[in-house]
């Protein structure tokens, strides 16, 4: 799974400071979570962005396939 965090910005025409002020999350935190480097995300964390960005959980998560060699 991965979200798509910036893609949604950038829909929205916004910036990720922008968000990043909205959450109030630690930068470190937040980094980690737009750019995917993060394993596990809290679920109030989920609601926050998704009620920021007016958004669902479908929304956010995109499905990705690593392609294995055969």
């Amino acid at each position: 799974m991965k979200l798509r965090i910036l893609e949604i910005l950038e829909e929205k025409k916004k910036t990720k400071y922008w968000l990043y002020i909205q959450l109030g999350l630690s930068y470190q935190n937040f980094n980690k979570i737009v750019n995917n480097q993060t394993k596990s995300i809290k679920f109030e964390n989920l609601k926050a962005i998704c009620d920021i960005l007016e958004c669902t959980p479908n929304d956010l998560f995109e499905e990705y396939h690593n392609a294995k060699p055969q």
